[in-house]
């Protein structure tokens, strides 16, 4: 039997799927889950898919707010990786 979701956790996975609702974070999800668990630096993400720095880091930044990424610094670099627990959780929903 399927449990029944609570408001809040329905708001939460339609705020996540809002936050990749544009093809911009698709493509950037996509892409972070092909070099998962790794990750990829800001730089390699924005020359691959061709999006300019500053539209890159709005993007990033939505899509880190709904808990989707996650970022680690190693030295002067910043390392974004997709959430495999969050996109399970929303899988699973």
């Amino acid at each position: 039997m399927v449990r029944k979701q609570t408001p809040e956790e329905i708001t939460k996975y339609a705020a996540m799927l809002a936050a990749m609702g544009t093809e911009p974070r698709l493509r950037i999800m996509q892409l972070l889950l092909s070099a998962h668990p790794e990750g990829m630096i800001v730089g390699d993400i924005g020359s691959e898919l061709d999006i300019p720095s500053s539209t890159l880091s709005h993007h990033l930044e939505k899509l880190r707010n709904e808990d989707l990424v996650k970022v680690r610094r190693e030295g002067t670099f910043l390392w974004y990786t997709a959430s495999a627990d969050a996109l399970g959780e929303l899988l699973g929903f």
